[in-house]
């Protein structure tokens, strides 16, 4: 979710850090900062340089400073704990200056930790949770005076996720690092030893690289890296070549973004998730801005926005009336403005949008502030328009994107929704304590459903997309939270190959749609185990009758749809309301596989771009 650069070596460690930090921005850019060591009259001491926003302004910031210094750390932050600021910005250091900090991950016995740093004497300058491993190291070092000894003393108290480098000004030209559940990876150039949390940032300098397992650390020096457990006894590590150039490695070696950032969707379930329940089991959001009696007194709920957005406020409505049981309308940001929409102080104004700049979102969320509506936003970039504009804001941690049409953050924008669904669930009584914690934990499993659904079901998306390739048009239909997915997968389709597709609640069918079908006629299908499978799949026999040739989006193990469809995409089984997570990843799999068939280029379609800031 953020981005760690290091460099110890012969060259000038400000430019490759800057360097490193832009090609590691899609990773976060609400902050940055670099700590460089510099030497004075036979001492050191550490530079640190911190700023808010993407990583051009760090380097303004840094123009002037010298290029002396040999060894540093740098950091482009995704924040998580701690609204974005200089305070909260990576590196963070001792209270004595002389060790800085950079991490990825969380730390969740951090409360417990800074409490127990604070007294014994501690000073904390930040909200985050990363601080507390700059004290921790600070503590430890007192007592051994060697770097590598204290890092692993203060891994060892701390519970969660990191990727850690550390530097400290009484050992110049050292780097340690240290891995749990977040990836490091480490390589030796022709100038030097090099960490980051991407093997992009590294490309340039060399092409052999170790990727750090857990519990493992490494010690940099210009001379060499060490590497050992984590109780300090050397090891050897696998030693992996890289062959791709830097287009490539910018796409994580996949063959386009688009690709790779279907398959970062586990990795934004996680994140969007992170700190987001309470001890307590309370939903948290801390972005909230609005206070829970009045989230009590909301009555009616619009959610506005366009596009792919558009279509996740489709599935928040199903989830908003289940368990909040207030009315919740879903509205093209481009026509919420000319109708006139009833809207009172007690109304919720959710508004969607991945850029956090449409202009025909701005546009409603302005129209609402002045009817009096509370404004929401859900959006992937901090401090956009949205953000700005909005009484509060889920962020949806879904990192840069790349790829015009929208994947990775459709998934987190669904996964917001269904938090603010679920919180308002709670505040209206209508869901219990026991009742959240249980959902909380099946919406975190979805991450891993999807991660399957990856690993299994590529042949069976490319026999599909052989079935639609040479189509002129295509039908996808679904009942209940299936229609709504059915939307989304329609989208894809035509945003990515330009084949014609249409989607229709399946009742919808006899209604006349149904009149386009024809022999060989593709009808793609969310026939996942829900409360409307059995229509379904008596609209899915309907066009079975006529020729169609049906793809079906099935729950794994269900042999009544296997007899009826003639290509099946399995998903695991999960709780309906959580549905169009798994089903959605299937679509997005199918669209790119016939676009590719088809020769289109799925990361930039014609006609198309990534936001539209125009009206």
């Amino acid at each position: 979710m953020c981005g760690i650069v290091g460099y110890t070596g012969a060259g000038a460690a400000k430019g490759i850090l800057v360097d490193g930090l832009k090609r590691l921005e899609y990773r976060g850019y609400d902050s940055s900062g670099v700590a460089l060591e510099v030497s004075e009259g036979g001492t050191t001491r550490l530079d640190v340089t911190r700023r808010v926003g993407k990583v051009a302004g760090l380097e303004s910031e840094l123009a002037n400073l010298d290029d002396a210094s040999t060894c540093g750390i740098g950091h482009t932050r995704w924040a998580t704990h701690g609204r974005p600021s200089v305070a909260n910005a990576h590196p963070h250091v001792s209270c004595d200056g002389r060790i800085a900090v950079v991490h990825n991950g969380i730390v969740e016995n951090f409360q417990e930790l800074r409490e127990e740093l604070e007294d014994r004497g501690h000073t904390f300058r930040s909200e985050t949770d990363t601080e507390v491993f700059a004290h921790l190291v600070e503590d430890a070092y007192a007592a051994s005076h060697d770097l590598m000894a204290a890092v692993r003393d203060a891994c060892s108290h701390v519970v969660g996720a990191y990727g850690l480098a550390v530097v400290c000004a009484d050992e110049p030209g050292v780097i340690a690092v240290a891995r749990k559940d977040s990836p490091i990876v480490i390589g030796m150039g022709e100038r030097g030893a090099y960490v980051a949390s991407d093997v992009i940032a590294l490309i340039g300098a060399t092409r052999d690289v170790v990727m750090l397992e857990d519990g493992q650390y490494a010690r940099l020096t210009p001379a060499g890296i060490t590497y050992t457990d984590e109780d300090g006894a050397p090891i050897e590590p696998d030693v992996t070549h890289i062959d791709w150039d830097i287009d490539m490695a910018e796409k994580g070696g996949y063959p386009d973004f688009m690709l790779k950032e279907i398959h970062e969707q586990p990795r934004v379930v996680r994140d969007t998730l992170v700190g987001r329940l309470s001890p307590s089991g309370e939903i948290d959001i801390d972005e909230l801005g609005l206070s829970l009696e009045e989230l009590n007194d909301v009555d009616r709920v619009y959610v506005i926005a366009c596009g792919t957005s558009y279509h996740a406020g489709l599935i928040a409505k199903n989830l908003i009336e289940a368990w909040a049981r207030i009315p919740c309308e879903v509205e093209a940001a481009s026509e919420f403005r000319y109708r006139d929409p009833i809207i009172t102080p007690s109304t919720l104004v959710v508004a969607v949008s991945q850029s956090g700049e449409t202009a025909d979102t701005l546009a409603a969320i302005r129209d609402a502030r002045i009817k009096g509506a509370k404004v929401f936003g859900i959006t992937n970039v901090v401090g956009s328009p949205v953000a700005r504009e909005s009484d509060g804001v889920i962020y949806t941690k879904a990192n840069k994107e790349i790829a015009v049409a929208s994947t990775k953050s459709f998934i987190g924008q669904v996964v917001s929704l269904t938090l603010l669904a679920m919180l308002l669930g709670q505040v209206k009584y209508r869901l219990t304590t026991n009742q959240v914690r249980m959902l909380f934990r099946e919406l975190g499993d979805t991450a891993e459903q999807i991660q399957h659904i990856m690993d299994t079901q590529g042949p069976a998306v490319h026999e599909a997309a052989l079935a639609c390739k040479d189509a002129r048009s295509a039908l996808f239909v679904g009942r209940g939270m299936g229609a709504a997915i059915s939307c989304e997968g329609a989208l894809k389709l035509k945003e990515v190959s330009y084949l014609h597709a249409e989607a229709y609640a399946a009742g919808e069918m006899k209604h006349g749609p149904i009149a386009l079908i024809d022999q060989g006629f593709p009808v793609v299908a969310i026939a996942t185990k829900s409360p409307t499978y059995e229509k379904t799949v008596s609209n899915l026999k309907e066009c079975e009758a006529r020729g169609a040739v049906i793809i079906a989006i099935a729950t794994e193990g269900d042999q009544e749809i296997g007899k009826l469809a003639d290509h099946v995409i399995w998903v695991p089984k999960v709780r309906d309301a959580f549905s169009a997570i798994t089903a959605t990843v299937p679509l997005q799999l199918l669209a790119r596989e016939v676009a590719v068939l088809r020769g289109c280029d799925v990361d930039k379609p014609r006609n198309l771009a990534k936001s539209v800031t125009v009206e």
